[in-house]
């Protein structure tokens, strides 16, 4: 079939190269001209895609890369995979709108448009569906088929095919076509009732994630000023085989899911039912507040030590949201670093997951974290673990660390 996906993202770029791994006709379509010279030329700025594999797929011309709307026409299933940020807590889907715009200029009958993008229930049937519908002319599950399915992207464990994919439509028709499609791409799909299920479910699966990290950052705080060791009580809880699930604290949840899906929901409950979704709420207001903790128990170890903040020399391991990311949206580490420097002191930052010399910036100076650039700090922060970083040496070398990952031992060395 003739695809089309719709942002060349981390989302849009799995799905268009393992797509046309199996088989389809692709064409990834991204309004950022820069990222589509990169893909063009086979280069890939997505962690889950090797530039070995989007060579093989852009060689045998099974994939190609455009910013030209007008070589979209003629798709049979285009999937929208677009971002959806939040802008002061509201949720902004004029990139949804927008492509939905450009799909229904070249909508024809017959074809299938699946959104992946995340966001409240009720986008795909009462935002989607009557744009598609009012630029082409078509009717939705008469002349053209449309669905939900939610991408899952971002574990380390499970492969991009291996992880369940939720697939939906606005008919059983559409239903039966989207299952298809991602039969192929997928080893397990799992058809639901409706998009508003399927919509649904994935903010429940973020909203899960989030509540019960900010949970576990709460605790940490409790614990610390309670003497008690968190990491220990922790390891203690998960000895049980049944009714918990680890969770660990850190310096603050990041990227483009967690601190944002769950706000989605909040403002459709907020919208249309007039009540709050209380649970994300507190959620959103404990891990605002992370960063902001780690810096005064940075700052309270400092004082312990006779120095002030003002002018020391600080050292931050780990500026991207999670664990071995290459992602810096929304990251913890920026606040922390922010926070940091209005406070007078002179912070470096280290991100080895991130290269030298691809254009992007951190917000704050760079070093690489080496003996002596760990000497040099007047305090060291590991707030991401990543494993390219050498753990025993920072140990060794380090005159304080404030570790947020409970990585490190030591006399010098003081846990979240």
């Amino acid at each position: 079939m003739q695809i089309v996906v719709a942002g060349q993202g981390y989302v849009g770029l799995p799905l268009a190269v393992r797509a046309a791994e199996v088989g389809h006709r692709v064409v990834g379509y991204d309004v950022d001209a820069h990222r589509v010279q990169q893909l063009a030329g086979g280069q890939s700025y997505v962690r889950d895609v090797d530039s070995s594999r989007l060579r093989v797929v852009l060689e045998s011309g099974a994939y190609s890369a455009t910013a030209d709307a007008a070589a979209l026409a003629g798709f049979d299933i285009a999937v929208i995979t677009v971002p959806t940020p939040l802008r002061d807590g509201v949720p902004d889907l004029t990139y949804i709108e927008s492509c939905a715009r450009t799909l229904g200029e070249r909508l024809r009958p017959g074809a299938t448009v699946v959104l992946e993008s995340t966001s409240y229930p009720g986008t795909t049937e009462e935002l989607l569906l009557p744009i598609l519908e009012e630029v082409s002319g078509l009717k939705g599950g008469v002349d053209f088929l449309a669905g939900f399915s939610p991408e899952r992207i971002g574990n380390k464990r499970w492969s991009f095919d291996g992880t369940p994919k939720l697939v939906s439509g606005i008919d059983a028709k559409s239903l039966d076509v989207i299952k298809g499609f991602y039969d192929d791409i997928f080893q397990t799909t799992v058809p639901v009732s409706g998009t508003k299920v399927a919509e649904l479910a994935k903010l429940l699966e973020n909203t899960f994630r989030f509540v019960n990290i900010s949970m576990i950052n709460e605790l940490a705080m409790l614990a610390a000023s309670l003497g008690v060791d968190v990491w220990e009580a922790i390891d203690a809880a998960a000895t049980k085989p049944f009714g918990f699930t680890r969770f660990t604290p850190g310096p603050g949840v990041g990227g483009h899911c967690l601190p944002i899906d769950p706000m989605f929901l909040s403002w459709k409950a907020q919208q249309e039912l007039g009540v709050p979704f209380r649970f994300a709420e507190l959620a959103a207001d404990v891990n605002r507040h992370m960063p902001d903790y780690v810096v005064r128990r940075l700052v309270e170890a400092l004082n312990k030590r006779g120095m002030p903040v003002s002018g020391s020399r600080i050292l931050l391991l780990g500026m991207t949201y999670k664990y071995n990311a290459t992602d810096l949206r929304n990251s913890p580490s920026a606040r922390v670093a922010e926070l940091l420097i209005d406070l007078g002191a002179e912070v470096r930052g280290a991100e080895p997951n991130i290269p030298d010399g691809d254009g992007t910036e951190l917000s704050v100076p760079r070093v690489h974290a080496t003996p002596d650039e760990v000497r040099a700090a007047d305090a060291v922060v590991l707030l991401m673990d990543h494993p390219r970083f050498n753990l025993p040496m920072i140990e060794k070398c380090a005159t304080y660390v404030l570790d947020c990952r409970n990585r490190l031992s030591g006399p010098n060395v003081e846990t979240l």
